[in-house]
């Protein structure tokens, strides 16, 4: 048990941290849009605009904001395995199907948006960088809406599709998994070890309270005045499954500023067609939601942010303890230094719960958030090679060459230089 565990906040202590956390986020969000009027204000004066450009460009920054089309796969791919609730995509090169190299499986964030954040864009590809690492044979599983046939879909069957789906490539695989995918992937590791060749997470929360951390401060609050009612709400009123729009609803309320200016800097660059690119191809995937099936939700609210279980060894699935020193692969985690979501100690505390020696452990901290981990150019082309770069290492034979073939992982993404950023969550 970490110290972090072990000294978890109380109530009172959480209801503070939030006051705080909301005054804070309030002050950004009049900063930014203070800001935006300051820059406005500045261009209006330097660059006179007849009523008719301010009109045009208004009208080009509306449209922007609402025109949206539903992200997708970039990477060639075909579906190997599907259930109702998940696919299981190869991307592996046709060229690179026989390569002597572990297979690697990414499980993708799952938390109300679509599974393509882990293939972003054609130039900001997590997917493209595990290839290019040398780990060319790369699965993907793809968390498919919940309806109302899926809504008692529950965390045996999740294991289950990931059991399956690592046997299809071959019995034994290097487990990458991002948030919501990167403590399933720990639960996996630890019930079936020898399936595990190396884990890798980023940004997953295995001690849901270390840190400080809005949905770990809120969901201490809620549920010792309420038990699990309020989730129990939601679910009902999702017809049996928690709606993808109020968990968007959610990461908008956590930091508002992001919103706030991410849709005025829009404004402030309608005329950049890269910037307005940019903002379209993420406003596609973030305003795209998904439903989560309900059973599975209300399992993981209760024995993962409430009571903790992972961390404290209490977890119990189907009869079997997941016991995280059961794990003994080597282990890669990468956090964000601002993630607000996966605060770092909320990942790095599985260093200390795993079985794996020390000399096999690598942390590493991205600068940036929690977002950026997965889908940022800058954890891409920086913080995601080293570490792919070293599990391929222990995925090839120790004849193999010990460079992959082709660029390098870094070069697989591109570098848009000079385009503003588009704030994200």
């Amino acid at each position: 048990m970490t110290a972090a565990t072990k000294n978890a906040p109380s109530v009172v202590e959480a209801l503070g941290y939030l006051t705080g956390y909301n005054a804070d986020a309030t002050a950004r969000t009049v900063t930014a849009v203070t800001r935006a009027a300051g820059t406005a204000w500045v261009e209006a004066v330097a660059r006179p605009s007849t009523a008719l450009n301010m009109a045009t460009r208004g009208l080009m920054w509306w449209n922007a904001m609402h025109d949206r089309s539903a992200p997708r796969w970039h990477r060639a791919n075909e579906i190997v395995f599907s259930t109702p609730f998940a696919h299981l995509r190869d991307f592996t090169a046709p060229e690179d199907a026989e390569d002597d190299v572990v297979p690697t499986l990414v499980l993708p964030p799952q938390a109300g948006h679509s599974s393509n954040v882990v293939d972003f864009s054609p130039v900001q590809s997590q997917l493209d960088v595990v290839a290019a690492a040398g780990l060319t044979r790369v699965y993907a599983l793809e968390w498919r809406p919940a309806t109302t046939a899926t809504r008692g879909v529950t965390i045996t069957d999740y294991l289950d599709m990931i059991d399956r789906s690592i046997r299809r490539m071959g019995g034994r695989a290097n487990l990458v998994g991002d948030c919501q995918g990167g403590w399933l992937a720990a639960i996996y590791a630890a019930l079936h070890p020898d399936r595990v060749h190396t884990l890798t997470l980023a940004g997953a929360p295995i001690d849901f309270h270390a840190g400080e951390s809005v949905i770990a401060a809120s969901t201490r609050v809620l549920t010792s005045a309420l038990g699990m009612a309020p989730y129990k709400a939601l679910v009902k009123a999702g017809g049996g499954n928690m709606p993808g729009r109020a968990v968007l609803t959610n990461f908008i309320a956590i930091q508002p500023q992001s919103e706030v200016s991410r849709q005025l800097q829009l404004l402030e660059n309608i005329d950049d067609a890269g910037h307005v690119e940019r903002y379209r191809v993420f406003e596609d995937w973030f305003k795209h939601t998904q439903d989560i099936p309900g059973a599975f939700y209300l399992w993981l609210v209760e024995h993962l942010f409430h009571r903790n279980e992972l961390i404290h060894g209490d977890l119990v699935i189907d009869g079997r303890r997941a016991d995280m020193g059961a794990i003994r692969c080597p282990l890669f985690l990468l956090a964000g230094s601002t993630d607000h979501i996966t605060p770092p100690p909320q990942l790095f505390a599985a260093a200390d719960a795993v079985g794996t020696p020390r000399e096999q452990i690598t942390m590493r901290t991205a600068n940036g958030g929690h977002l950026g981990l997965f889908m940022g150019r800058d954890a891409l082309r920086e913080d995601w090679p080293p570490l792919l770069e070293a599990v391929y290492e222990l995925s090839v034979p120790a004849t193999a060459a010990q460079r992959p073939r082709g660029r390098g992982a870094a070069a697989a993404v591109g570098d848009p230089t000079g385009t503003p950023r588009v704030p994200a969550p």
